[in-house]
């Protein structure tokens, strides 16, 4: 079966961050997939692309219900034969008002479940359908929470954020971007942690960024460029601490933290990095609780 346009699956995709993620690679020309763990909140995001005249498709894909994988892995088989872009989105955040010595060991265990858990199961299943694929990619929405070397450096402008099971899911979660993309590096496909900044939704009231901007990490990574750049280049001019790129700080240091509610986290005190070329540990920031 052949289908002129690319088809793109996000995961989260029914609203923030995914569904503008969603709208701009529709935009682009991609047939895309809507992935959501309900199926109506899904339909209805759908809905509201398709009165934009965009080609969407609701589908259903719940981090922490592996069926859902293997029927989504058939329903892409036999509609199109392929996938050319795998967006993992979707993500959650719990534990932003813990430390280490508080956090229950069950919210690492349900956030690694989302976060990363999920992350591979997904990514392992439909894997035979991005290698049908002529130009694979393979975006993974991170954090700058991720960054291990952001955390230790002693000046860091993160140094009080440090809600363990958020954080450590997203480290772990740049550690598969990397593991993978040196699994594949003699195919066409490209692995990808992105980070979209400090996005402004309703699960981040604190957020600076439209999601318009949020989304722009994720869809410079995704459509295949006519050249892809070497495996350790950058997408933009300098590199910082983690493999991300710094901008200046959006506001003095001591007042990135103010303001917080609903245990949501805070804003973080850079704009979107954007990302290294395959063997990515760029990041993005979680939600307060709540699924995408």
């Amino acid at each position: 079966m052949t289908h002129p346009a690319p088809i793109a699956l996000v995961t989260g995709g029914n609203k923030g961050i995914g569904l503008e993620i969603c709208r701009q690679l529709a935009r682009l020309g991609h047939t895309v997939l809507l992935g959501a763990r309900n199926k109506k909140r899904g339909e209805d995001a759908a809905r509201q692309l398709a009165a934009e005249g965009l080609h969407v498709r609701a589908v259903v894909v719940d981090a922490t219900a592996p069926a859902t994988f293997a029927t989504l892995h058939d329903l892409i088989a036999a509609d199109y034969g392929h996938l050319d872009i795998l967006v993992n989105n979707a993500g959650i955040g719990l534990d932003w008002e813990l430390t280490a010595d508080k956090v229950p060991v069950q919210m690492i265990r349900d956030t690694f479940e989302t976060n990363f858990f999920g992350v591979i199961a997904l990514t392992q299943t439909l894997l035979p359908l991005l290698r049908r694929s002529p130009a694979g990619r393979i975006v993974n929405q991170s954090s700058l929470l991720g960054s291990l070397a952001t955390h230790a450096a002693p000046d860091s402008k993160l140094a009080n954020v440090k809600p363990l099971a958020y954080n450590a899911s997203k480290a772990a979660l740049n550690a598969f971007t990397i593991h993978l993309a040196a699994a594949l590096k003699d195919t066409p496909i490209k692995v990808n942690s992105a980070h979209p900044g400090s996005v402004l939704t309703d699960m981040n009231p604190e957020g600076h960024l439209t999601v318009e901007q949020g989304a722009e990490t994720a869809i410079t990574l995704a459509p295949p460029p006519p050249t892809a750049p070497p495996a350790d280049s950058f997408t933009a001019a300098n590199p910082c601490p983690g493999n991300f790129r710094q901008s200046a700080p959006s506001a003095a240091p001591e007042a990135q933290y103010r303001g917080r509610r609903n245990g949501s986290p805070p804003a973080q005190p850079w704009e979107p990095c954007h990302v290294r070329r395959l063997q990515a540990s760029a990041p993005h920031k979680g939600t307060s609780g709540r699924r995408a």
